[in-house]
């Protein structure tokens, strides 16, 4: 039984930096780190050694994908196939076990972000909504009634099928589909790769983020007409508050009049940080005590 003295502990495992985080039971933090994301060994190492010095009740893990989060599998816990170098088939919740001996509740870094927002955040007031992170990778998660979305596995919605813009032949940057998903052509990877420059340092006028705000559009749209969610949620890195108007015109062309949508239905988390995410762990963990 958790005990308001207790804390709770938040990886966010990013495809650059890992952010570890413990808070109280009403996910005040308490502490925080965050190291980079280099090799399994030694970024796994420096996870334990946090909480080591830092000792929680339980975990919420949210990782970069793809995951194994099928309690059922002979591969729970692991990290798959990911274009992340060298962390392909990483045992990272049985690591994290064997050393720290808590519960850990593991999920995708979009699910605990969209749970952070269901919990804390722009989707606090309503039932269901998606969230998507368009920086490194680009991914989305569901929430309906609390609950993900999702069955056999987590949702892949970054590397789904896109309709490339009629003006852009990039070849994408997946190394799976090429230019043929959101994330070949719309992640921060994909940006450099076009302009030579990371997102951060181009002025928000180039071309490359109109292109940018036509995919997340398509994505945004694809997720509404599938799920029908009562918000959208976009975060990460390379959609700012110069792109949401464009991202929102360009949905609504490619909608052509076809189902209602809210003009508030897409907006940016409130989050700084993405700690979304945290706070979706922070649950997470606080959720798994219970069970």
């Amino acid at each position: 039984m958790f005990h308001l003295t207790e804390l709770l502990g938040s990886i966010e495992a990013g495809g650059t930096k890992f952010v570890l985080a413990t808070a109280d039971a009403d996910f005040n933090i308490q502490d925080r780190d965050r190291i980079p994301t280099t090799t399994p060994a030694e970024t796994i190492q420096g996870c334990i050694d946090f909480f080591t010095a830092h000792p929680v009740a339980a975990l919420g893990l949210g990782s970069f994908g793809p995951i194994d989060q099928n309690l059922k599998s002979p591969t729970y816990g692991r990290i798959l196939a990911t274009p992340k170098p060298g962390w392909a088939n990483t045992d990272i919740v049985g690591e994290l076990k064997a050393a720290l001996h808590i519960p850990i509740f593991f999920t995708t870094d979009v699910n605990a972000s969209v749970y952070g927002e269901y919990i804390q955040g722009a989707a606090k007031d309503v039932d269901s909504a998606v969230y998507f992170t368009i920086g490194t990778g680009i991914g989305g998660g569901a929430i309906q009634d609390g609950h993900f979305i999702g069955g056999r596995s987590h949702s892949e919605m970054g590397h789904a099928t896109v309709m490339q813009h009629p003006d852009d032949d990039f070849a994408g940057v997946c190394p799976f589909h090429g230019n043929k998903c959101f994330e070949g052509l719309a992640s921060g990877p994909a940006i450099e790769k076009r302009t030579g420059k990371r997102g951060e340092d181009l002025p928000r006028t180039d071309r490359v983020f109109d292109f940018v705000s036509y995919y997340v559009a398509q994505l945004c749209l694809d997720a509404y007409l599938n799920l029908m969610p009562e918000k959208i949620i976009l975060g990460g890195s390379v959609i700012s508050a110069t792109e949401l108007p464009k991202v929102r015109k360009y949905m609504k062309e490619l909608n052509n009049g076809y189902v209602t949508m809210p003009d508030d239905l897409v907006v940016l988390t409130e989050f700084a940080n993405n700690a979304s995410a945290t706070v979706g762990d922070f649950a997470l963990a606080k959720q798994v005590l219970g069970e």
